[in-house]
């Protein structure tokens, strides 16, 4: 009975461990984007934004990512602003936001200033979490 314990114990750690890594990635990925420089993707002043980095053979960006900006835009409106680039032609801008797969997004504020990052395909619905996160701050 004790050894199970410890193998549990050895899971729970490995697993905190894991969560600590990937918070730590993201993190680390916000940061990266904000010292990005001039010449990367901006949206309106003022409106907070959505950067959304794809591929045209990108499937998942085509029929999951795509349809939920687009839902997310026709209930926010002018209150979002959604601008999308392409890896493959401009793959500088996606090298310095440290953009390593696709579909990614990133939240930037009305001041522009990058807050959450998604790595993968992310719900309207987290989205527009995270977009009401950022008008908070």
């Amino acid at each position: 009975m004790d050894e199970l314990w410890m193998r549990l114990a050895w899971a729970a750690a490995i697993i905190a461990a894991g969560v600590l890594a990937y918070r730590l990635a993201l993190a680390w990925s916000v940061r990266r984007a904000g010292r990005s420089g001039p010449g990367g993707p901006a949206g309106r002043a003022g409106v907070p934004t959505l950067v959304y980095f794809s591929s045209p053979e990108c499937g998942p960006c085509v029929t999951v990512q795509k349809p939920a900006l687009q839902r997310l835009k026709a209930e926010l409106g002018a209150g979002v602003e959604i601008v999308e680039v392409d890896v493959f032609a401009q793959p500088e801008v996606a090298r310095r936001w440290g953009v390593l797969s696709v579909p990614a997004t990133f939240v930037l504020d009305a001041g522009g200033t990058p807050r959450q990052a998604n790595f993968g395909v992310a719900s309207a619905d987290q989205l527009r979490r995270q977009l009401d996160h950022v008008a908070q701050l």
